[in-house]
């Protein structure tokens, strides 16, 4: 059963904390991760390119010249596809790339991943995390007391305004509620920082 140091908000340790092996100490599916991250970032993309088909584009209405007679090759329209400033064949045109995997693969990513952040020592759990008003400075001097990576991601189990408001303008942090922590989110930050009310109700979840 994987056990981590459990620290207070002034980044002392307070104790360890014993967390679900189904959960955070499966062996990681790389392959299934991999699909998990493809699916968020197509999912992510605005899908807005568009070009102008023949109907579209502007002008073309009569026949540039008779259809025989002239030895050269017939036309309909000075907007077709092979003329110059003619409509465009088979371009692409607004469309949603998002796609969804079957749940138990999701799942399993998560998985994957939240055990991937305990292989590489990179997820600490606080006993609790709350301010009284949004404070930058407070949010920061919590995260300078704690081993904490380059980019870090923050795990609540609700989201908290004051919490995420003064986390909001430290560069490389991001704040989540455990109903919405992601593989994208997990596998993009360096250090994985989770309540412990958090972490009882991903294993609640997916335990």
């Amino acid at each position: 059963m994987p056990k981590v140091a459990l620290y207070n908000q002034a980044g002392s340790k307070v104790g360890d904390i014993d967390l679900n092996e189904s959960v955070f100490g499966i062996e990681p599916n790389n392959a299934v991760l991999f699909e998990a991250i493809v699916m968020q970032r197509a999912s992510l993309r605005q899908g807005t390119s568009k070009v102008k088909t023949r109907a579209e584009v502007r002008g073309g209405g009569r026949k540039p010249w008779r259809q025989k007679g002239t030895g050269r090759a017939r036309q309909g329209s000075i907007r077709s596809p092979q003329w110059r400033g003619g409509g465009t064949v088979f371009g692409p045109v607004p469309r949603s790339y998002s796609y969804k995997l079957p749940k138990k693969v999701r799942r399993l990513a998560i998985k994957s991943a939240l055990s991937t952040k305990i292989s590489e020592e990179s997820l600490l759990v606080l006993e609790a995390l709350s301010f009284d008003t949004p404070k930058t400075k407070e949010f920061a001097s919590v995260l300078a007391n704690l081993p904490v990576g380059k980019k870090a991601l923050i795990v609540t189990d609700t989201l908290d305004e004051n919490v995420a408001l003064s986390a909001r303008n430290i560069p490389g942090v991001t704040v989540v509620d455990a109903n919405n922590i992601s593989v994208l989110d997990v596998v993009g930050h360096n250090t994985l920082i989770m309540t412990k009310a958090a972490v009882e109700k991903v294993e609640e979840v997916l335990g």
